[in-house]
Order: structure tokens, then C-alpha cells, then sequence
């Protein structure tokens, strides 16, 4: 027997894929659904994309049935899809209040699920005793999240085969992902520092740095591990996760600008950030372009000004324009980012917990040939209302990919800002 599920707008602007996740399952959408996806044609942020996205997908089904959409229409993984339309009474002429009392109608006709990300909605369900929970299909446990490195006790000997020989055999108790780094010490005076190479079946020591990179010399151990992840052109995807202060963006910057004007291995840097505080669209601010973003963007332009400072680049603002004329170095809006092919590029995401896994999956299907992409950012901090430290798209990407060899994540513990700093990230 299909078990039914309503379905609410909010699961939609979070998946515009969401139909197809529930198998076997009778899905109800509410007209008002449908009138709340429309509604966001007016705008042009991410929100809208994915509106128009299940709009799409919704269309389709039903241009493709065979049934009226009132009688159900069926779906290509056994599902069931019926949009359910009420006459409007005098009462009942906002979207958001009819939904609750077509709620009330289906919940006394047949055993139903409400489904939504909208913690208000649920609320408002739970009072009219109609059961309710969150859309978890894209769900990962951030405190349970591979992190990227482990910790592993050996022996004395094991250490100094280790740098004799560069290399350790893994315990047969030991089930690595690829790119896995390794904290290895033996009592409280021996320790070692390796990287898991899939291909090989061994960790590997990883090579010394004596130079700093753009400047910047890793201050931990994790930071160390980072910078290595960042630096290897066969590892196309990173993520670093951090809190403020653990060196997670300026890592990536100082990478990025190595390899783009020291290495020549990439075209040019290009970096964005959700515009969270703004519903995700600048369209409305007056001025060009590019003086909306500076806003928007100014943690980026101060850490590209302290990169500028340590490299002795002289005026950081004029240094950092001449950049950007020159297309070497693109500030943009994630907005502008979809539909774009980005070949040869070094792309970093910062404050990447604030993207959906669908917004994560447009901007990775952009990367062109030779390109790399660093995601950076804090599960903890959301600024999102429909998605928390385990639905977020970051989360999402970490729990999906640790185990192919493109990828290399690091998990940054450390805070190396003042001690106040670092104080009000652990406390407050």
C-alpha cells in the first residue's frame, strides 16, 4: 500500500527534484503549491531557479499523462502525483491559509505525511494533529561527517620506517577514504604526517614545504594538510570546513593565486559567495554590478589585501583592480556563475553552508576541463531558514564524495585568530 505524502513549496525551492526522491508514495502537491512556485518568477535569485525547476518537472508529468492530474498521474519510479484543488470560500482566499485547510481535508479522508522544510508549517500541522517531519532526503549527519584526517597510533619502529622510507603499510584494520591525511605517533615524542594514496594502498609522507605560498606558511598541522589538498592538480574538488579564524579562506585564496601566476597551471582565479542577506539577488541595489558586490564581497577583498601586503604589491586596491581588468581575478555573484562553462579555472565558493545540494550540484556541473573548485565554509553558521548544519548543501557534498580520489577534504579544528576570537567561536 503507497503511503501518502503532502508535499509543501518549501521542499520544492529547496529540490526542485524532490518528486522524484519519494518511491512507491501517493504525492499530493496543494494548488497552493503550484500559486506560491509561480509567485517566484518575479524574482531572479537561486529561489526562483528552483521554483521554475519544479515547475518544469511538474508541467511535464502532467503534459506527458495519460490521466487527469485531479485523478493522479504516475511516475516513472512508482510514485503517484495528484495536485489537490478546493473551491475558495470567502475565508480562504491566501494560498498560505488555504494549504492548512486543504491539509484538513485530505487528513480526514486518508492517512497523510506533511512534508516540508518550513519549521512554521510544522508547527501549524502539529496544531491541527496532522503529522509532519522535514524533507530529509538530502540529509547527512554533520557531527558523524568524514572529516578528512584521522588520528593512528603505531609503534616507534613504524615512525622511523616511515621516514626512511616514506611510506607506511595501512593496519588491515584500518578502512581509509582516498586523500585521507593521517596524524601517526608513537608515545609522546614520535610523531608522522602522511596522506592515503588509493592508487598505491600506502600512506605517503607528504613533501616538505620550505617556502611559503603567496606569503602564507601553514600554522597547524590541519592547515598544513589543507595547503597540500589545495596545491595537487589531481585533486579537482576540495572542501575545507572551519570555524571563523581557522585560515580556511585565506588558504585558499594564497593557493589560488600560486597556481594561477606562479604555476600558470590554471587562467585565472575566480571567487564567489552566496548573497545570503539579500534573498540571494542583488538586482534591486542601485549602482553597477560591481559596486553592489564590493559589499557583499569585502571579506574576499580583505584577505586578497593582506595577501597583497605580505607579497609587497604596493597599493593593495590598484593592485587588485589591475587583477581584475586583466580578467586574472573574477569577484562574481553565484547568480551570474549558472550557465557559465568555466574551463582552466581555480573557483573558490566561500560560505558554501549557505547553498542547497541542488545549487552545490549547478555549480560543480559547471567546471570546465582543467578547472578546480574549493568550497569553504561553517555547517554551524546557516543563514538559511529552510536548512541546518545537516541538510545544507556543504554537508551534503562531503557525505556524497569523500570516497572518490578527485576529492580531498580537511576538517579545521584550530582557530588562529586572537584569543579572543577564537574564544567567542568555541563559547559563544
Amino acid at each position: 500500500m503507497k503511503k501518502t505524502m503532502v508535499i509543501d513549496t518549501s521542499v520544492f525551492i529547496y529540490d526542485p527534484e524532490a518528486l522524484f526522491s519519494f518511491e512507491n508514495t501517493r504525492i499530493i502537491i496543494p494548488f497552493p503549491v503550484i500559486e506560491e512556485l509561480e509567485a517566484f518568477g518575479k524574482f531572479r535569485d537561486e529561489s526562483a531557479k528552483n521554483a521554475s525547476r519544479a515547475l518544469s518537472n511538474i508541467r511535464l508529468l502532467l503534459e506527458n499523462a495519460k490521466t487527469k492530474v485531479t485523478d493522479g498521474v504516475l511516475l516513472p519510479n512508482g510514485s503517484e502525483l495528484r495536485i489537490e484543488v478546493a473551491p475558495l470560500s470567502n475565508d480562504d482566499r491566501r494560498g498560505k491559509l488555504l494549504t492548512l485547510e486543504l491539509l484538513k481535508i485530505i487528513a480526514k479522508r486518508e492517512p497523510m505525511v506533511f512534508v516540508t522544510k518550513s519549521l512554521g508549517r510544522r508547527v501549524r500541522a502539529e496544531a491541527l494533529q496532522i503529522e509532519s517531519r522535514d524533507y530529509e532526503s538530502k540529509r547527512f549527519s554533520f557531527r558523524s561527517l568524514y572529516r578528512g584526517f584521522r588520528e593512528l597510533q603505531v609503534s616507534q619502529e613504524d615512525i622511523e620506517n616511515f621516514y626512511k622510507n616514506r611510506y607506511l603499510d595501512l593496519p588491515l584494520d584500518v578502512v581509509p577514504s582516498p586523500n585521507e591525511y593521517f596524524f601517526m605517533s608513537a608515545g609522546e615524542n614520535h610523531f608522522a604526517l602522511g596522506r592515503y594514496y588509493v592508487s598505491e594502498g600506502k600512506i605517503i609522507a607528504l613533501k616538505a614545504m620550505d617556502k611559503s605560498v603567496w606569503g602564507i606558511k601553514p600554522l597547524n598541522t590541519e592547515q598544513r594538510c589543507a595547503l597540500d589538498l589545495l596545491l595537487r592538480d589531481d585533486v579537482k574538488l576540495v572542501t575545507l570546513i572551519g570555524q571563523a579564524g581557522s585560515g580556511k579562506t585565506i588558504l585558499a585564496l594564497a593557493a589560488a593565486m600560486h597556481k594561477v601566476f606562479d604555476k600558470e597551471t590554471y587562467n585565472k582565479v575566480l571567487v564567489s559567495r552566496p548573497i545570503v542577506p539579500m534573498g540571494r539577488d542583488i538586482g534591486f541595489l542601485p549602482g553597477l554590478k560591481e559596486d553592489k558586490l564590493m559589499h557583499w564581497m569585502q571579506p574576499i577583498y580583505d584577505n586578497m589585501e593582506v595577501l597583497f601586503s605580505i607579497n609587497r604589491m604596493g597599493n593593495s586596491s590598484e593592485a587588485l583592480q589591475a587583477l581584475m581588468d586583466a580578467k586574472k581575478l573574477e569577484m562574481e555573484a553565484l547568480t551570474y556563475i549558472r550557465g557559465r562553462s568555466l574551463p582552466k579555472a581555480f573557483i573558490i565558493i566561500d560560505e558554501a553552508q549557505n547553498l542547497t545540494p541542488h545549487e552545490i550540484k549547478t555549480i560543480i556541473s559547471r567546471a570546465g576541463k582543467g578547472t578546480k573548485i574549493v568550497l569553504t565554509g561553517d555547517p554551524t553558521q546557516i543563514d538559511s531558514l529552510y536548512f541546518d548544519e545537516n541538510s545544507n548543501g556543504l554537508t551534503y557534498l562531503v557525505g556524497k564524495f569523500h570516497h572518490l580520489a578527485l576529492y580531498g577534504h580537511m576538517f579545521m579544528t584550530r582557530t588562529e585568530r586572537s584569543e579572543l576570537a577564537a574564544a567567542a567561536a568555541t563559547i559563544l
